[in-house]
């Protein structure tokens, strides 16, 4: 997963995958979302992301598993 920040227009791009983009659907007015062709996620990216998604600060904590 990559997370990329532009500064210039203020979007944040969120990728978790690199596979081809067949599809973006919109899912507000400063988010949108990346399918590829089995409909599962490629990216997000949101605009107006320092106030959209408090991009003032991130951080990244990866959770153990709970599975017994």
């Amino acid at each position: 997963m990559k997370v990329k920040y532009f500064p210039d227009t203020d979007t944040a791009v969120v990728e978790f995958t690199d596979k081809e983009v067949h599809e973006t659907k919109e899912i507000s007015e400063n988010i949108y979302v990346d399918l590829d062709q089995n409909g599962n996620l490629v990216s997000m990216t949101i605009e107006h992301a320092r106030a959209n998604a408090g991009l003032w600060e991130f951080s990244y904590q990866e959770m153990k598993s709970h599975a017994a």
